[in-house]
Order: C-alpha cells, then sequence, then structure tokens
C-alpha cells in the first residue's frame, strides 16, 4: 500500500473535469482531501492524501501527468526559511495540527513537515515571512 500527500495545480481547463473521480473508480485510489481552492474557469489547487496498491498508484500518477495536473509532494509546498525565522512562536498556536512546535530545550520553533497540510495559517500570521509556500 502506498500513501502520499500531493498537492495537484489544475489548469483552468481542467476544473470542470471529473479527475479525483477517475482516480478511484479507475485506479482503486483512495482519497482525503485536506485543503481546496477550485473555481470554475481559474486555475485550481487541490492538496490530498491519496492512497493505493503500489501498482495503482503509479497508473494514477500517470494518469494525472498525462491530463495536463501538476503535481508536487505536499512537503515540497510550505518551508520554514530559517534565515528569516525568530523563533518568535506565533506561527505555532495557529497551525491545526501541530506542524510547528516549541522545542521546550532551545525555545527554537521546530517544523514537521510530515505533519502540515498546507492550510497557508502560519504563512499569513508570520511576522519575518519565514514561513513561504513554494509551488
Amino acid at each position: 500500500m502506498t500513501t502520499e500527500r500531493i498537492v495537484l495545480h489544475f489548469p483552468h481547463r481542467l476544473v470542470d473535469q471529473p479527475i479525483v473521480y477517475k482516480l478511484v473508480k479507475d485506479y482503486n485510489l483512495k482519497f482525503n482531501i485536506l485543503k481546496a481552492y477550485v473555481t470554475p474557469q481559474e486555475e485550481g489547487l487541490m492538496v490530498l492524501e491519496l492512497s493505493g496498491e503500489e501498482d495503482d498508484f503509479k497508473k494514477g500518477i500517470e494518469y494525472l501527468c498525462s491530463s495536463g495536473v501538476k503535481m508536487q509532494s505536499l512537503s515540497e509546498d510550505i518551508i520554514c526559511n530559517s534565515t528569516k525565522c525568530t523563533d518568535c512562536g506565533e506561527c505555532v498556536p495557529i497551525c491545526p495540527t501541530a506542524a510547528l512546535v516549541v522545542d521546550t530545550l532551545t525555545r527554537k520553533v521546530k517544523f514537521y513537515k510530515d505533519k502540515c497540510i498546507a492550510c497557508e495559517l502560519c504563512i499569513k500570521i508570520c511576522p519575518t515571512h519565514a514561513m513561504e509556500i513554494h509551488f
């Protein structure tokens, strides 16, 4: 069983297509939508956890690529720029998944990419703009 959190970027021509439906129906994949911005006639973004048997997973990913959907690993989406971070901790209480925590020994903010769901709340609140989104 393969499970991965991915970010899908839909060009406007694909926003009204049943892309995720086909992943379920044709490739036997399971999904959990973590975040989505999909507007007709505009670009769309969807963050999801996708899982299935390895062969089906690979075929589903190939389908996404061939249909024009751009993909990236979720862990590549949000980063903490350590040169900008002052460890103020403003981001810690707003993070819904505890991907940002203060180390009790060093008092430094730690970012756990594997817990991040790319909700972007940390980006909005960070006073030094240390939390960044990369597409």
